[in-house]
């Protein structure tokens, strides 16, 4: 049985939202405890949360989870920063896989990140991305033989290109259209609470 670990990413500075994101509560939780609470409900072990910007108060919230939380100093650099830490982490454990997540899709559950190892496992495709909005994208997994590329991503680039440079065997997409909900702005806030 493949075993897949997750990477969480919670370490931005939320610039476009004025405060910390990961805080906000949606349905009154806190979007990192609810987003940990999704992937720690589903088939992924471990589970690593790697945050950044205001990591004290981000710690504060997942308190008593049972994550792996890895610290990323060089956060500012860009998301492929925090990436590399993560995938570092999970490259410690007896994984063949990864999912990549943001601590920011808020109505992303753990049957996402059930469905991609599920995927992963019925087809062997080294790539399975969510697909939504005419687009693939993350939640996503990596088989750990694309772990080097994950690693060598620059600071400032996510895992877009490894997705869409792979040849089209070998990425399964998994239809996602609650990914497609992200969280960055007030705005995007309160369309969210109206739903």
């Amino acid at each position: 049985m493949t075993e897949v670990g997750l990477v969480l990413l919670a370490a931005g500075a939320s610039t476009r939202m004025g405060r910390p994101k990961q805080l906000l509560p949606i349905d009154g939780v806190p979007m990192l405890r609810r987003a940990a609470q999704a992937a720690l409900a589903s088939c992924c072990r471990p589970v690593v949360v790697v945050v950044g910007a205001g990591a004290d108060e981000a710690l504060a919230v997942i308190d008593g989870l049972d994550v792996q939380v890895v610290r990323n100093a060089d956060w500012q650099a860009g998301m492929g920063t925090s990436i590399r830490a993560g995938i570092a982490a999970l490259a410690e454990r007896p994984v063949d896989a990864a999912v990549l997540a943001l601590a920011d899709q808020p109505r992303v559950g753990a049957d996402a990140y059930s469905g991609l190892v599920e995927v992963h496992r019925r087809t062997e495709c080294p790539v399975v991305a969510s697909e939504y909005e005419a687009t693939l994208g993350v939640p996503a997994l990596f088989a750990r033989r694309l772990f080097p590329e994950l690693l060598a991503l620059p600071a400032g680039e996510g895992c877009k290109r490894i997705i869409l440079g792979r040849p089209a065997g070998e990425v399964a997409r998994r239809p996602c259209p609650e990914a497609a909900v992200d969280v960055d702005t007030p705005a995007d806030l309160e369309r969210l609470a109206g739903r």
